[in-house]
């Protein structure tokens, strides 16, 4: 291959990185591109899990044998499987240089005690291939995984040269890597409340357009929870933020806990005293028994007064629920409505009859004579 198209092919590779929106597209086109850029029939990346001693298979492109799938569930080998690569799992090398792709063959020796060549030869041939380049890929000083691409018997095997350029091609697909880590680390922090660790406001307000949407087209149950955490205001006052920053931390752990007993529920923190779960596909009355359960928690924590609980389903009587907005209001009465109560346990809209109060209560305009006074949402309107 020429430097222009060595040269075209590194860009390419890098540009198809950097136009990957998660992790998994990020990790298929660095097999894809390097693939390509090496003329290969196939491409794997895989990542070293030194707390398990082993290489996990992120992705697999090209010509897949039987058993490899694009993104395997389960594909991984045990590191003692590979005595020269695992010298590169130190957390530095001291020369300062970086280890060099090295080529196997089909050829290549396949007998005596089991190591990295006996395996390597031994998948070549039980596959059908007829050579391999491996580069080993670093990532902020450490052995991070390997990029591998092999291509089919009966045609010329890499040389040195290739080899040289798959160095080249890790490099860049570990320049790649690093910024989807760092793009991964903003869209976490951008959708994380930084005290709890729960998911933040601007997460539920994506994550609850999209389950209405889901609601609107297929049905699907939607609920949400919102609490309110009594008596932070007590104990700012008399004993200071940093008790009360303690009380958010451990009702957010309550909170996360009792969201487990509902699958993908998302706990979040609105803000304040203010958080919620939001629950996909459950059924209402599962969703009830989790915030009781939530409830009674709560009010066993220590420094706190208990929590004020509303819950609001697209599968109870609440009349039709096209926006997000409407779901959170017919919660937020219904905390509303539970904290008035001084209820012990959670209030759900749509439970009292053709006239609910909560319902009522939600719908009625926020302002205007005769109207029913509450606080304000803070959500944005949909």
């Amino acid at each position: 291959m020429g430097e222009d198209r060595r040269l075209a092919a590194v860009v390419a590779l890098a540009q198809g990185m950097a136009a990957a929106h998660t992790p998994r597209e990020s990790w298929r086109a660095a097999a894809l591109g390097a693939c390509r850029a090496l003329a290969g029939s196939f491409a794997a990346l895989s990542v070293w899990e030194r707390e398990l001693g082993r290489l996990r298979v992120l992705v697999n492109v090209g010509d897949r044998t039987q058993g490899e799938e694009e993104f395997p569930a389960e594909e991984t080998y045990p590191v003692h499987q590979f005595p020269e690569i695992t010298e590169f799992l130190h957390e530095r090398w001291a020369a300062g240089g970086e280890p060099d792709a090295w080529v196997e063959t089909a050829e290549g020796p396949s007998a005596g005690d089991p190591g990295y060549c006996h395996q390597r030869v031994a998948a070549l041939r039980r596959r059908g291939r007829g050579c391999c380049v491996v580069a080993p890929i670093v990532l902020h000083g450490r052995a991070w995984g390997e990029l591998y691409v092999a291509r089919p018997a009966g045609v010329p095997v890499f040389g040195r040269g290739d080899a040289d350029f798959a160095t080249v091609l890790a490099s860049v697909v570990a320049a790649g890597l690093a910024q989807t880590e760092r793009l991964e680390e903003a869209r976490r922090l951008a959708f994380t409340d930084s005290l709890t660790g729960l998911a933040n406001r601007r997460a539920v307000d994506v994550r609850l357009e999209e389950a209405v949407e889901r609601h609107r087209v297929d049905g699907v149950v939607v609920s949400l929870v919102v609490c309110d955490l009594n008596g932070l205001k007590r104990v700012n006052d008399t004993q200071g933020h940093a008790v009360g920053d303690r009380l958010l931390e451990r009702f957010g752990s309550v909170l996360s806990l009792c969201g487990a007993m509902l699958p993908g529920a998302l706990a979040a923190r609105l803000g304040g005293d203010e958080f919620c779960l939001l629950v996909v596909g459950s059924p209402a009355d599962d969703v009830v028994k989790a915030a009781d359960e939530l409830c009674r928690r709560a009010a066993e924590l220590e420094l706190g007064e208990g929590v004020a609980c509303g819950v609001a389903s697209t599968e109870d009587p609440i009349g039709p629920v096209r926006s997000a907005r409407r779901l959170f209001r017919l919660a937020d009465a219904a905390q509303y409505r539970a904290k008035a109560l001084r209820a012990e346990r959670p209030v759900v809209a749509g439970r009292e009859g053709p006239d609910d109060p909560v319902v009522r209560l939600a719908d009625a305009e926020p302002s205007g004579e005769g109207a029913v006074e509450r606080r304000r949402f803070r959500g944005r309107v949909p």
